[in-house]
C-alpha cells in the first residue's frame, strides 16, 4: 500500500545520513581508541562492564592461604568500607588444591587449609555480600607445581567451580606444553559458559601472544604483562607495556597490567599514589594485593579515594593513555562520560618538576574553558584556559577531571 512504501531517493538519503553520523562519531572518539573497542567481538557472559575490583592473595600471601585468612579478608573488606566502594571479589591464587585429583578426576581443596571445603568458603564470602574467585592453570600444572593444571580437564573443572559457587576464574599459563594459548584459553571459556553460572574470566597469559588482539571474545580481562613486583621500576614498566594496547579495552573486556602493590611496603606513598592513579586512568582491574586487615591510614586513603575509583569505573569505558612525554615528565589522559576528560600529570624524574598539558594534548578545543577537579586534594580550580599546569614532586602525580563549560 502507498503509505507503507518509501521512495528510493528518500531511502538513499536516510542511508547516507546514518553513514555520515557513524563516521562523525568514529572521528570524534577515535583519538583515544574507543573506535577500536567498538569493533571488538565480546564474550557474551554479561560481566565486566567496568573493570573488576576486589582482592587477590598472591602479592602478599603467595602460597600462604587458609580458610581463616579468607574469612578475615572478607570481614575486613566489609568493615573497612572498601566493599561499599566497589571492591567485591575475594580471589584465591595458586596453592589452594591438593597435588592429586580424586578418584573421579576432580580437583580437591587442601583439607589442611580449607577443612570446611570450597562450597562452605564460597557461602561465607557470599554471606558478606561479596563474590569469590579461584585460580587454575591452562597447562598440566600450576605455576607453583603444587596443583594440577586444567589442560584437558576444562569441562570438569569448570563444572566443579560452578558447583562450589565460584564467581571468578584467574587462568594462568604455566606448563602449557607449547600449545596455542588461543585454543587453550578458548576451551576454558566455552566450559565456563556451558556451566550456566556467570563466572568472570581473567586470562593470565602474561601478554606473550598479544592477547589484547584476540581475547575479548574469550574473556573479560587479559594480562598484558608479566608479573608485577613491589618496586617503582616494575610498576612503571607494567604501565608502559599495558599502554600499548589501550585501544583494545572497553566494556566487557579489559587490559590487565597485573594487581595492585599499594600498601605492601616496597614503594613510597607518592609512588603508590602514582600506581593507583595510572591503574585507575588506564581502566585496569583494581585488585588489591596488600593485607587489608592491617593496612595503615595512608594505604586506606589511597585505596578508598572515591573520585579516583569513579574514573576507573566510568561508564564510557575508554582506557586513558600516555598522550605526551617530555623526558620523564608525562601526561596521561582519556575521555570520560558527559564530555569530561581525566588527566594525570606524572613526574617520573627524581626531582620536582613542572608539567604542562596543553588543550591540544587532551583533545580539547583550543577555546575551551574548563573546571579542573583535583582528585587527591578534593579541590576545584575554576575557569582554566589553554593548558593545565602543575608542579609535581619526584615520582608523584597530580590527577584531575576536567569539565568543559
Amino acid at each position: 500500500m502507498a503509505h507503507d512504501q518509501i521512495s528510493i531517493p528518500l531511502l538513499l538519503f536516510l542511508i547516507c545520513t546514518l553513514s555520515a553520523a557513524t563516521v562523525n562519531h568514529a572521528t570524534l572518539t577515535g583519538k583515544f581508541g574507543e573506535n577500536g573497542a567498538m569493533k571488538r567481538k565480546l564474550l557474551d557472559n554479561g560481566l565486566g562492564q567496568t573493570p573488576q575490583m576486589g582482592w587477590n592473595s598472591y602479592n602478599h600471601f603467595p602460597c600462604k592461604l587458609s580458610e581463616e585468612l579468607i574469612h578475615q579478608i572478607a570481614d575486613a573488606m566489609v568493615s573497612t568500607g572498601l566493599s561499599a566502594l566497589g571492591y567485591e571479589y575475594i580471589n584465591l591464587d595458586d596453592c589452594w588444591a591438593e597435588l592429586n585429583r580424586d578418584s573421579k578426576g576432580n580437583l580437591v581443596p587442601k583439607a589442611s587449609i580449607f577443612p570446611s571445603g570450597m562450597k562452605a568458603l564460597a557461602n561465607y564470602v557470599h554471606s558478606k555480600g561479596l563474590k569469590i574467585g579461584i585460580y587454575a592453570d591452562a597447562g598440566t600444572l600450576t605455576c607453583s607445581k603444587t596443583m594440577p593444571g586444567s589442560l584437558n580437564y576444562e569441562e570438569q573443572d569448570a563444572n566443579t567451580f560452578a558447583s562450589w559457587g565460584i564467581d571468578y576464574l584467574k587462568y594462568d599459563n604455566c606448563h602449557n606444553n607449547g600449545l596455542s594459548p588461543q585454543e587453550r584459553y578458548s576451551n576454558m571459556s566455552k566450559a565456563l559458559l556451558n556451566t550456566g553460572r556467570p563466572i568472570f574470566y581473567s586470562l593470565c597469559e602474561w601478554g606473550q601472544d598479544n592477547p589484547a588482539t584476540w581475547a575479548s571474545s574469550i574473556g573479560n580481562s587479559w594480562r598484558t604483562t608479566g608479573d608485577i613486583k613491589d618496586t617503582w621500576e616494575s610498576m612503571t614498566s607494567r604501565a608502559d607495556l599495558n599502554d600499548v594496547w589501550a585501544s583494545y579495552a572497553g566494556p566487557g573486556g579489559w587490559n590487565d597490567p597485573d594487581m595492585l602493590e599499594v600498601g605492601n611496603g616496597g614503594m613510597s606513598t607518592e609512588e603508590y599514589r602514582s600506581h593507583f592513579s595510572i591503574w585507575a586512568l588506564a581502566k585496569a582491574p583494581l585488585l588489591l594485593g596488600c593485607d587489608i586487615r592491617s593496612m595503615d591510614n595512608e594505604t586506606f586513603e589511597l585505596l578508598s579515594n572515591k573520585e579516583v575509583i569513579e574514573v576507573n569505573q566510568d561508564k564510557l569505558g575508554a582506557q586513558g593513555k600516555k598522550v605526551k612525554k617530555t623526558g620523564d615528565l608525562e601526561v596521561w589522559s582519556g575521555p570520560l562520560s558527559d564530555n569530561r576528560v581525566a588527566v594525570v600529570l606524572w613526574n617520573r624524574e627524581s626531582s620536582e618538576a613542572t608539567i604542562i598539558a596543553d588543550w591540544s594534548d587532551l583533545g580539547l578545543n583550543s577555546s575551551a574553558v574548563v573546571d579542573a577537579r583535583d582528585l587527591w586534594t578534593h579541590s576545584t580550580i575554576y575557569s582554566i584556559r589553554d593548558q593545565l599546569k602543575a608542579t609535581v614532586e619526584a615520582h608523584a602525580c597530580k590527577m584531575y577531571v576536567l569539565t568543559p563549560h
